[in-house]
């Protein structure tokens, strides 16, 4: 069932020159706007740049702002430590037909992508209900993208989103 999903999606990669980008552009580049949309997300949300004293402002909610991004950095952790103990081979070791369009090295269970994104969702949700769920589709997008773009399963992502979500629960 992993590989008739994994194939369902890699089907839309390969397609046209101008898809291919866009799979890309939400593979590689659009996990940097998330990380730069919720750092203003929280900065903005409190209005720490409207406020007369900006700095005062960021050190009453410095930290929200760091245990955040602190959460998410130790995601990452999480998912060296999974890798350590799970080894699973990348798409490219199991098919020799699938042609990723981005390179990637290093494992594939789980996804650090979705480990780090889904951990910087809940952290959010934990903070803000609604703004969370938002990332959460952010993360879900990126996923997607990266199966698209052949770099991982479908169990690589929902692994990386289980630990994600069950770092910051723990």
């Amino acid at each position: 069932m992993n590989n008739q999903i994994f194939f369902f999606f890699y089907n839309f990669a390969h397609q046209s020159a101008s898809s291919d980008k866009l799979i890309i552009f939400f593979a590689v580049y659009f996990p940097y706007v998330v990380i730069i949309l919720a750092g203003l997300f929280l900065l903005f949300h409190h209005e720490v740049f409207q406020a007369e004293n900006p700095f005062q402002v960021f050190l009453q909610k410095k930290k929200e702002i760091l245990l955040v991004f602190f959460f998410r950095m130790l995601g990452l952790c999480a998912v060296l430590c999974v890798e350590i103990f799970i080894f699973h081979s990348k798409t490219l070791d199991v098919f020799s037909q699938v042609h990723s369009l981005i390179s990637e090295t290093g494992y594939s269970f789980p996804s650090g992508h979705a480990t780090f994104f889904m951990a910087l969702a809940v952290s959010i949700f934990f903070y803000h209900k609604k703004a969370g769920y938002i990332f959460m589709f952010f993360a879900l997008i990126i996923g997607i993208a990266r199966i698209v773009a052949g770099v991982h399963f479908p169990t690589d992502i929902l692994g990386g989103f289980v630990v994600g979500a069950l770092w910051l629960c723990l």
